[in-house]
C-alpha cells in the first residue's frame, strides 16, 4: 500500500480555509507519508495563507456567481467550464484516495469532478446555514459533516454526522493564567476586561462602534483588548492608552481569550466554534453582508440555547449600552451565557471529522 493522497479544496474566507488547513494537519499527524494538494481560487487569501502552513496549493480562476445581475456574470460560465476542466487535470495526475471540499466556489468543480469518477468525496459546512456550493454538491459526496442541529433542511439526513467545526491551534487546552494574560497586555488584574473581535480584516462599524463608546467604558472601568483588523489599524491606533489595547491581528488568541471577562465578536462559524470552547459570556453582532445572511443565522442558534446576545447592527445605535450595561452589572447573567456557551463546544471537532475521512479510506 503506497501513501495516502489527499486533496483539499475550500476558499475565499479564512473559515473556509482554517478548517481545511485543521484538517490536513490531522490526517498527517495520522498519516506522516501522505500527500497532500490543496486547490483554491486564484485571487483569494487562501494563495498565501495555505502555502504559508506548508502545503502545496493550485488556483483555479473562478469566482462566485453574483447574485444581483453584474456584467461578472457574463464571464461566470466560461470560468466555471475551464475550471471544471482544470479540476479534471488535477484529479487525473494527483489521483487522490479521497477529497475533502471545506466550502467556498473552488471547492466545486474539484468534488464534481472527483465524485464522478467515484473517488469518496466529504464536504464539511461550518455554517448553521449551508452554502450555495456545498448545497449543489450534496447528492455527489459521501460525507457531510455539520456544526449544527436541523442541517438536514440542507442535506440527505443519512449523510450527516455532527463533528462540530475545527479551530485553530490548541484552544482546547488553553494553559495561560489570567495573571500572565493581563500582563502580555500590560492591563490591570483589579479592572473588567473586554475584548472586541472584528474578524481577520476587521469590521468598520464594529470599529466605529467601539471608538463611539470609549468614554462609555470608562464609566465602569472597563479596559479593552480592541482588535481593529489590519484594514483600520492606520485609523484607530491612535486610541492606544493604558486601558485600551489597539491590535491589528491577534497573534496570541489564548491570552486575548483568558484575559477577557466578556466579549463583543461577528459570527461567523469559526469564531462562534472559537467562542464555544472558550465559554465566556459573548455579544455577536453578525455582519449583513454576508451570503444568506448566515452571522445571523449561527448566532441565533446560540441565543435560542440561552449562550449568547445578539444585537442586529441596525439596532446598535438604540441597544448597546443598555445590553452591555445589563451584563455588566450582572454577574449572574454573565456566568449563565459562559455556561451554556461552552456546553455547546465540541471541541474534538477535527479528530472526529478526520475519524470518518479514515472510514472512507478502508
Amino acid at each position: 500500500m503506497g501513501s495516502y493522497r489527499f486533496i483539499l479544496s475550500g476558499g475565499g474566507t479564512g473559515g473556509h480555509i482554517y478548517p481545511a488547513i485543521a484538517i490536513a494537519n490531522e490526517l498527517k499527524k495520522r498519516h506522516p507519508d501522505a500527500q497532500f494538494l490543496f486547490v483554491g481560487a486564484e485571487d483569494r487569501m487562501e494563495m498565501e495563507k495555505v502555502p504559508q502552513a506548508g502545503y502545496k496549493i493550485i488556483g483555479l480562476q473562478i469566482a462566485g456567481f453574483q447574485r444581483k445581475l453584474t456584467r461578472k456574470n457574463l464571464s461566470f460560465p466560461f470560468k466555471l467550464i475551464k475550471s471544471l476542466r482544470k479540476a479534471g487535470n488535477i484529479v487525473s495526475e494527483f489521483k487522490p484516495d479521497v477529497v475533502i471540499g471545506t466550502g467556498g466556489f473552488a471547492s466545486g468543480p474539484v468534488l464534481k469532478v472527483a465524485s464522478g469518477r467515484g473517488i469518496p468525496c466529504v464536504l464539511q459546512e461550518q455554517n448553521s446555514y449551508a452554502g450555495v456550493t456545498n448545497k449543489l454538491l450534496k447528492n455527489k459526496v459521501a460525507k457531510i459533516c455539520v456544526a449544527y442541529d436541523g442541517m438536514d433542511a440542507f442535506f440527505p439526513s443519512e449523510k450527516i454526522i455532527k463533528t462540530g467545526n475545527p479551530v485553530r491551534g490548541n484552544l482546547a487546552n488553553i494553559s495561560c493564567s489570567k495573571n500572565d494574560s493581563l500582563g502580555f497586555y500590560r492591563l490591570s488584574l483589579r479592572n473588567p476586561t473586554l475584548l472586541v473581535l472584528g474578524g481577520s480584516l476587521g469590521s468598520r462599524r464594529i470599529n466605529q462602534l467601539i471608538e463611539s463608546k470609549l468614554e462609555f467604558f470608562k464609566k465602569f472601568d472597563i479596559q479593552v483588548i480592541w482588535q481593529c483588523g489590519k484594514l483600520y489599524y492606520e485609523e484607530y491606533k491612535k486610541y492606544q492608552s493604558d486601558t485600551v489595547k489597539v491590535e491589528d491581528f491577534m497573534n496570541r488568541m489564548d491570552f486575548a481569550y483568558t484575559a477577557a471577562d466578556m466579549i463583543i465578536s461577528r459570527a461567523g462559524a469559526g469564531s462562534v466554534s472559537e467562542l464555544s470552547i472558550v465559554g465566556k459570556p459573548t455579544i455577536f453582532i453578525p455582519s449583513p453582508n454576508v451570503a444568506e445572511d448566515h452571522q445571523t443565522k449561527n448566532a441565533k442558534a446560540l441565543v435560542d440555547e440561552n449562550a449568547a446576545i445578539l444585537i442586529k447592527e441596525n439596532d446598535l445605535d438604540a441597544d448597546f449600552e443598555k445590553v452591555l450595561e445589563d451584563l455588566f452589572l450582572s454577574q449572574d447573567k454573565q456566568v449563565e451565557l459562559g455556561t451554556n456557551l461552552k456546553k455547546l463546544a465540541l471541541p474534538k471537532a477535527t479528530e472526529h471529522i478526520v475519524d470518518e475521512i479514515e472510514k472512507l479510506l478502508n
